[in-house]
């Protein structure tokens, strides 16, 4: 994390500069579309969402990652003493020693988000290690409250919006929801590998799909019309969810929309990269191509320029506000910008 951008958002202890930093790198290492939207925030805001998002990427890796050696009961363990620390750091006077924790649970005091959140957060996670299929889409609705919904819910409270917090709300819970839905589809083949299938069941099951016929498709490289349909109303069913979350994009504070949209545009490429690879996610992951990337985040930088120079005086910007003495004095030091760097 650049140093600017540590001391736009008024971070100035060596000790949880590091902490942020550490975040920004877990971002780096595992979110590439969404570190690359994140360049278009104003400096100030950026190592917060590097806090949050390395937070989660940090968790899902004890729950998810295929290079670990841990046995279920290690990563059950491990997860179980990240919650006690979450716990600690999110409580008034009290401290971890983890990085991690310690920036995330001090953009949680800066904005004044709600600790609910990131507890609903980690029951997710937690859920991620004993259940490995979901019935209904209502089911998986219930788990992506916690493990996408509630990303959306954080984020909100660190971009601003020109309208009260409660009317963007439901449009940024369906935007996390939306970005999981697109990581499912994406990543069949890799979750057939964890033996598990977030793809609703009775979805499946409409196109004659099941279990065994994924893990046959998975094991022999060969493809079958019933998959094809299946996934393909998987991919409706996502659009339909980004169509939920496009009208938050206008609520956003408009310093905040260039990033946000980019990714909104970035991820949802990524359902148009799966069909034009004949929706063959389960041997491999599509991506956008790099090309149609940098366009996307040029197309941004354009708009990001756009916002530092409109004025807009009649617009009210809600943000979280900071809850200690300290955030409020880093707060006060901050500079007054027009626009991010």
């Amino acid at each position: 994390m650049t140093a600017r951008e540590l001391n736009a958002a008024g971070i100035t202890d060596p000790a949880l500069r590091h902490a942020y930093q550490r975040c920004r790198a877990l971002n780096a290492q595992h979110g590439r579309t969404y570190f690359l939207a994140t360049r278009l925030l104003p400096l100030e805001h950026r190592a917060a969402v590097h806090a949050l998002y390395g937070f989660a990427r940090w968790a899902d890796d004890i729950v998810d990652s295929l290079d670990s050696t841990a046995t279920p009961e290690q990563r059950r363990c491990a997860l179980d003493e990240l919650g006690r620390d979450l716990d600690a750091g999110l409580s008034p006077g009290r401290a971890t020693a983890r990085p991690v924790i310690r920036a995330v649970a001090d953009t949680a005091d800066r904005y004044a988000i709600d600790p609910q959140l990131f507890r609903d957060f980690m029951a997710s996670m937690r859920s991620d290690l004993t259940v490995a299929s979901y019935a209904t889409y209502a089911d998986l609705r219930s788990y992506m409250h916690g493990s996408a919904a509630v990303i959306g819910l954080q984020m909100l409270p660190v971009l601003g919006t020109v309208v009260p917090a409660a009317e963007a709300q439901p449009h940024a819970a369906a935007l996390g929801v939306a970005f999981q839905l697109t990581n499912f589809l994406r990543d069949v083949g890799e979750d057939l590998d964890r033996g598990r299938v977030y793809l609703p069941l009775d979805l499946l099951a409409a196109h004659g799909v099941d279990l065994p016929l994924l893990e046959w498709s998975r094991r022999t490289g060969k493809g079958d019309a019933r998959i094809t349909g299946a996934l393909r109303a998987a991919e409706d069913l996502t659009r339909h969810t980004y169509r939920e979350a496009a009208p938050g994009l206008a609520m956003l504070s408009p310093r905040s929309r260039p990033c946000i949209r980019t990714a909104f545009v970035l991820y949802r490429g990524i359902l148009d990269a799966i069909a034009a690879d004949g929706y063959q996610v389960v041997h491999r992951r599509a991506v956008v191509p790099r090309r149609r990337r940098a366009l996307i985040a040029l197309d941004g930088l354009v708009s990001r320029a756009r916002a530092r120079h409109r004025r807009t005086p009649d617009a009210v910007v809600h943000t979280g506000a900071p809850n200690s003495a300290a955030a409020a004095a880093a707060v006060a030091r901050r500079p007054e910008r027009s626009g991010a760097g």
